[in-house]
């Protein structure tokens, strides 16, 4: 066995399909990919949200149900199903859970554990591929629960980015022994010996009688010095890097040093940024590039400088078994058929403080006049900010909720100029927008890789393609092909 804990000999997948939040990759993209031979990932971003809606929406089926049955606790499965099973109006509004606080627990948690448990095993239902979930590590709060869901599902891989996870290796060994977990949980103005910086779970609720085992863990960094850093500093095996350059979807990290913008607002990258792929070989590990790989000529660049393979979202983000809502995914196919697409990278949208993409598409976020027409709020709680209170007390905070409401909690009004509310946008991405009392439905915020346009490949002669086309597409006339 390597460091990593990685046989020399086993073979890794060498398309890795991009972890695209909210359940833009859902288990069904997953299940495609994995089925297909290659790594297959679920996105763990507000999965318990999602779960709850769908169950509001579609109710349960065998497959679902199938799931049910092998979810360790019947208790928790019985007490989910009677508060959100039943079917809502379509003029009604989604039935919600509690935003998550470090005090959160009970039901509140099950939730969590529940929803990542059986958006894992549907992914792996029906095949013998291998399935991952993506987290972001910036979404401190519901980390743990999540990852106790998957681990008891059998997943094996877990891909983290958004931040430098070196205690989640450690967190994966534990939960997989049914061992309790303590978590650092980032709170602003708040002393490091404040027991508010610690977050607690116990998996002792969920554990049956099924032997677990340990999840490769893989590191999404943007460079290779982050890439050192997590394989030295990391509090267990670090199983690999996937290097996400600055043209990829989602969250970016931002240039290092100081950051210039061009006309658009567009974060400048240079020289600091520019990955040492040696550096990277040089660590012992697998490796995947991602961000702007959409032809077998960018597999084939990646294999060349030492890499293991790609990671791929945006070709993956508009297939037939993407999460995105039908109608728009559709809609942005024929706009990328029309003519381009342009996708920004905004230094305000989210409140995280990372860049974000976001693609121009009529009708969502990224129009001023939709964005201008919704009421600010944050009522799903994802991406907010625990902070000191002057009683000692934690409270929580958002750049995208009410500009008075947030500066009343100490935050800056600076901050809130042009942040969007991602949480309740990226589930109107994908399908599950709540309906509000006066009747107008939350918007969608579509984010993308700067390279959407080169989806346009997989639409010659079609107005669709499928995960499977994606795959072909990526492995013509490549060294990888199967």
């Amino acid at each position: 066995m390597t460091q990593s804990g990685v046989s020399a000999e086993e073979k890794v997948p060498w398309l890795i399909q991009g972890g695209m939040g909210i359940a833009i990759s859902g288990w069904q993209l997953a299940h495609a990919v994995s089925s297909a031979g290659h790594l297959g990932v679920v996105s763990g971003t507000a999965l318990d949200a999602v779960f709850i809606r769908r169950l509001q929406e579609y109710g349960i089926d065998d497959s679902l149900q199938a799931a049910f049955d092998l979810f360790p606790s019947e208790r928790v499965v019985e007490e989910i199903v009677r508060d959100f099973a039943s079917h809502r109006s379509a003029s009604g509004a989604y039935r919600t859970l509690p935003m998550l606080t470090q005090q959160s627990s009970g039901r509140r948690i099950d939730a969590l554990v529940l929803a990542s448990f059986v958006e894992v095993t549907l992914a792996k239902m029906g095949h013998d591929g291998v399935v991952g979930i993506n987290l972001l590590t910036k979404v401190q709060i519901p980390t743990a629960a999540t990852l106790c869901g998957a681990v008891l599902a059998g997943v094996d891989y877990v891909v983290m980015g958004a931040g430098v996870p070196t205690h989640i290796p450690g967190v994966l060994e534990r939960l997989s022994l049914g061992e309790a977990v303590d978590l650092p949980l980032s709170v602003t103005g708040a002393a490091s010996d404040n027991p508010a910086t610690t977050l607690h779970f116990d998996p002792t609720p969920y554990l049956g009688s099924r032997t677990l085992t340990r999840p490769r863990f893989i590191g999404i960094v943007s460079s290779h010095v982050l890439a050192s850093a997590l394989a030295k500093r990391s509090n267990g095996p670090v199983d690999g890097f996937v290097v996400e350059r600055p043209v990829a979807g989602g969250h970016n990290a931002p240039p290092r040093g100081a950051v210039d913008v061009d006309a658009d607002g567009n974060p400048q990258y240079g020289e600091r940024d520019v990955v040492d792929y040696e550096v990277l070989v040089g660590l012992n590990r697998p490796f995947w590039i991602g961000g702007g790989v959409t032809s077998p000529e960018h597999v084939r660049e990646a294999l060349s400088l030492g890499a293991s393979g790609v990671q791929v979202g945006t070709l993956f983000a508009y297939c037939s078994e993407s999460g995105m809502d039908p109608v728009l995914r559709r809609q942005v196919l024929e706009e990328i058929a029309e003519g381009p697409v342009h996708v920004r990278t905004s230094l305000r949208a989210s409140s995280t403080g990372y860049p974000f993409k976001v693609a121009s598409v009529p009708g969502t976020i990224s129009e001023s006049s939709v964005y201008d027409e919704r009421t600010r709020r944050c009522d799903l709680g994802y991406l907010r900010e625990p902070y000191a209170q002057p009683d000692g007390s934690i409270g929580y905070r958002c750049a995208a909720e009410p500009v008075s409401t947030y500066v009343k909690k100490g935050g800056s009004r600076e901050a809130t100029v042009d942040s969007a509310c991602l949480c309740n946008g990226l589930m109107a991405t994908c399908g599950l927008g709540q309906l509000r009392a006066d009747g107008h439905r939350e918007p969608a915020i579509v984010t993308s890789g700067d390279c959407i346009n080169d989806v346009r490949e997989l639409l010659r002669g079609r107005d669709s393609y499928s995960a499977l086309d994606v795959i072909a597409h990526l492995s013509v006339a490549s060294p990888v092909a199967p």
